[in-house]
């Protein structure tokens, strides 16, 4: 059927909510991206009178889209070279978020080290957790949403959270201090001070550099402080050559390196109790489209 004006309207403002399903569930803006555009094209050429409820309508599509890209890219990520991580995605909540809780469960939702985690959950765990964690959808919903029995989901649902806080970081950061610190680090590492920067990080902090093998970056897990702070001095030796900028980047701070204006790496630091826990690089060229993303990820 044709595609009128109020039926674009009326997924256009589902866009947001889809697009942080799809992401979440792939950390990759391209794929989600895909997945959104799929689910339009589905929606365009649905029965409308058949449609009771939109948003369930295409959040059930989205995900479900999003559930088989994800078992075709785990098969991919087996291959992968060097560790991965999600792809980074500039995070702006808006003023429709105004509640500081629901902001904070949003932000952790989206975060690199929440992502990571998800990662090693079964699709249709991940599913359950993004739609239940991040988005508040009833278990009802889910369930007609994944076609489960809502006992089925419940059991998903315990189970992937229980996974989730056993692997995900348990430090409450202020939004402030980890803007400050973030801040510390970039003065010390750009300005090539050694001893700051060794001073901002914990004892068994380790750097995770994601690449693809397209770019220079470690290949492996580099621990330690003296091995990261090393690591971070000798790279830093090149930063006249480079335009530093403090974004935030999946609901936290982060340093977007840029090379003659476009995107090269983009750091991002997991805090605990007040040190640099861990280190997060992504500078795979495919993964630095999210830092120049004109809409945001909510």
């Amino acid at each position: 059927m044709a595609t009128d004006t109020a039926s674009t309207d009326e997924f256009e403002a589902h866009r947001p909510v889809l697009t942080g399903v799809a992401y979440r569930m792939l950390g990759v803006v391209a794929d989600a991206e895909d997945v959104v555009q799929e689910a339009w094209l589905r929606w365009s050429a649905a029965e409308r009178a058949d449609i009771r409820e939109p948003r369930a309508y295409l959040v059930r599509i989205t995900t479900r889209l999003a559930i088989d890209r994800l078992r075709q890219a785990k098969s991919r990520r087996e291959t992968y070279v060097g560790p991965w991580l999600p792809e980074p995605v500039v995070t702006d909540f808006g003023p429709a978020v105004s509640d500081t809780a629901e902001h904070a469960v949003l932000a952790d939702s989206v975060s690199v080290a929440v992502l990571v985690v998800l990662e090693s959950l079964s699709p249709l765990e991940r599913a359950v957790f993004v739609l239940r964690e991040a988005f508040g959808f009833p278990f009802g919903e889910i369930a007609a949403t994944l076609e489960r029995s809502e006992t089925a989901v419940r059991q998903l649902a315990g189970r992937a959270r229980r996974h989730v806080e056993e692997r995900r970081p348990r430090y409450d950061v202020d939004p402030a201090e980890r803007r400050a610190l973030t801040e510390r680090f970039l003065a010390a590492a750009g300005g090539g001070d050694l001893d700051a920067l060794l001073a901002l990080l914990a004892p068994d902090v380790q750097l995770v550099g994601d690449s693809g093998g397209k770019a220079k970056a470690p290949l492996r897990v580099i621990e330690g402080a003296d091995k990261v702070g090393r690591f971070l001095f000798a790279v830093s030796g090149q930063a006249v050559l480079f335009d530093f900028r403090i974004v935030e980047f999946n609901g936290a701070p982060a340093v977007l390196v840029l090379a003659g204006g476009v995107p090269d790496l983009v750091i991002q630091l997991e805090i605990r109790d007040g040190k640099v826990g861990r280190v997060y690089i992504v500078r795979n060229p495919d993964k630095l489209s999210g830092a120049v993303l004109e809409h945001p990820t909510a």
